[in-house]
């Protein structure tokens, strides 16, 4: 597979009609000395004169606004997802000192600016939305991070130019028609060893098996497989990992996902039956995560 031309033809999503005006409003910016602040908010602070409604003007073009929070110069996004519960949850699990980090369906980058704490030696994040890489540019315009920002999906990690060291990927597994090749796509993209983090949703259950929904599920219509943590088990072991380590289990909250000001449309509320919150509006169990670590082993000669 040829990345070079595949990116140079990605990059002219930049141009789409509903894109181009981003990136104009990003250009229009000015440089300023800014410090970025790393914490449960990821904040951007400056001694210098802000233009707040210039900021504010262009973050709203953005909109919809779903992983953060993010604090711009006083200018408080609230974000669809309060996105530090799922990091503070995962933090006590990893160490990224010094390794190569790649973040798969990394959004606007919000867990790769909190990355940043653990001082790994290269941060990529991978993600094919053309506004998800423009909210980050947005960010990055002031943060000068060393993050680079690949319009790439997890079929692209095989091809990749460099192997990592860590893989998160973090609810990309249910999107997938074929689970078991998108590990196995996790699997090549890491190092001769190394680890994936992964979250996907899940049912309980002891035995191997997976919910197919007939069409939506949460009102997600490309939702393939939510397998039982068995069922996970085999699909990462069928996959090439030599370790399957079950880190945390989860219910999504109304805490960690509702509806702001920032975003469109619906959020976990409208996706609940309202009579039994412990149902989708389809009748499934409502979403529940597992947040699990791969491990890559040396094969033995």
């Amino acid at each position: 597979m040829d990345l070079k031309a595949l990116r140079v033809e990605r990059e002219k999503w930049m141009t789409w009609k509903n894109i181009k005006p981003l990136r104009e409003a990003i250009a229009s910016l000015p440089q300023l000395d800014a410090s970025l602040l790393l914490g449960d908010t990821v904040s951007l602070k400056t001694e210098e004169t802000v233009d707040h409604e210039q900021i504010e003007s262009v973050a709203r073009m953005m909109m919809p606004w779903r992983k953060g929070p993010f604090d711009l110069f006083g200018l408080f996004i609230d974000t669809e997802w309060q996105s530090f519960m799922k990091y503070n949850l995962l933090r006590p699990h990893f160490d990224l000192a010094g390794k190569r980090v790649a973040d798969i369906g990394c959004n606007n980058g919000y867990y790769l600016f909190r990355m940043l704490e653990d001082g790994p030696s290269a941060l990529v994040g991978f993600d094919p939305s053309a506004l998800y890489k423009t909210q980050f540019d947005f960010i990055n315009h002031f943060a000068k991070t060393d993050i680079r920002y690949e319009l790439l999906g997890v079929e692209h990690l095989p091809y990749y130019e460099e192997k990592f060291d860590t893989i998160f990927c973090l609810g990309v597994l249910y999107h997938r028609s074929d689970p078991v090749a998108m590990l196995k796509q996790l699997y090549k993209g890491l190092d001769s060893e190394g680890e994936v983090i992964l979250d996907t949703f899940m049912i309980d259950g002891e035995e191997e098996m997976a919910l197919c929904p007939k069409g939506s599920y949460s009102k997600i219509p490309n939702i393939y497989f939510v397998p039982t943590i068995p069922a996970l088990k085999n699909w990462c072991l069928r996959a090439g990992f030599s370790d399957f380590e079950v880190l945390e289990t989860s219910v999504t909250s109304a805490e960690e996902q509702r509806k702001t000001e920032w975003i469109e449309g619906q959020s976990l509320e409208d996706f609940l039956d309202p009579e039994d919150p412990t149902k989708t509006v389809e009748g499934y169990s409502a979403p529940k995560r597992v947040y699990v670590r791969l491990t890559k082993k040396p094969k033995a000669k």
